[in-house]
């Protein structure tokens, strides 16, 4: 697995204490971010730093907090009844639970681990974010150019008026991804995107964020922990709500700082 790992010399160097910012300031940061359903707490304390214009991986066994942490990152939590957030989520600086809702996510989309296509076709798929946010330039062109940073353009330029159900488990994901890019977010969550596809589909998604990450920076959750070694510049390890360790990918697979982390990665447990 190691000779898939990505150079990561220009990536800001980690504490091995977890959570401890990195020393360059990132794009995105939670500070002492937890989470609750209810009175069950399943975040504590998470402060995480996540540098512009690289990729972020989160990995840990199920249950751990990945996909409850990617969901506070733009307020996707708050359409949960009797929840709460302590701490804070910063984005360039300014706290996202200050922000209008609307407005974040604009700038911090969100892919889903099913791939949920609206019942519409792909063109509306595609246009439908633009349009909502009073998208006035040309809408074609706009559709066009989302479908080609999600690289699904020559495979759909000629069915744009057809459903986007007819499409594959793979390229429902990528026109979702294509969605999410229509606003031109900055930041790019995306919670197990690969897990539903087969591995012809999953590269053409992980080949997909390599060509975005110069124009955006993208945070992921995965259980494979391949696709993390392959993908990501940084990775952190989730536990039981708590982030265990975080560093750049090479350092987490070859030389975890924390016992925890080194039995998961060796599978001795999760």
């Amino acid at each position: 697995m190691n000779d898939m790992i990505m150079g990561t010399a220009n990536l800001p160097s980690a504490s091995p204490a977890a959570g401890k910012p990195i020393a360059q300031p990132g794009k995105l940061k939670a500070v002492n971010l937890s989470f609750y359903y209810g009175a069950y707490q399943a975040l504590h304390e998470i402060t995480l730093e996540v540098p512009a214009n690289r990729i972020t991986a989160l990995i840990g066994p199920s249950g751990c907090g990945k996909s409850t942490f990617l969901r506070t990152l733009n307020r996707i939590s708050e359409t949960i009844r009797d929840t709460r957030v302590e701490g804070q989520v910063l984005l360039d600086g300014e706290d996202v639970l200050q922000v209008d809702v609307t407005a974040l996510r604009r700038r911090v989309g969100m892919v889903f681990q099913k791939s949920n296509p609206f019942p519409k076709s792909i063109f509306d798929n595609v246009a439908y974010g633009l349009k909502v946010n009073g998208f006035t330039g040309a809408l074609k062109d706009a559709v066009e150019h989302s479908l080609k940073r999600a690289a699904l353009w020559e495979e759909v330029k000629d069915k744009l008026h057809k459903s986007a159900y007819a499409l594959s488990g793979g390229q429902q994901q990528r026109l979702c991804i294509a969605r999410a890019l229509a606003v031109d977010p900055e930041v790019l969550l995306l919670d197990e995107p690969c897990s539903a596809l087969d591995p012809i589909a999953t590269a053409k998604i992980e080949d997909l964020l390599f060509t975005l990450k110069d124009q955006c920076t993208i945070l992921i959750v995965t259980h494979n922990m391949q696709q993390a070694a392959r993908v990501a510049d940084g990775t952190g390890f989730f536990l039981l709500g708590k982030l265990i360790e975080y560093n750049t990918t090479e350092i987490i697979f070859k030389n975890p700082a924390k016992q925890e982390t080194e039995d998961y990665i060796t599978g001795r447990f999760g």
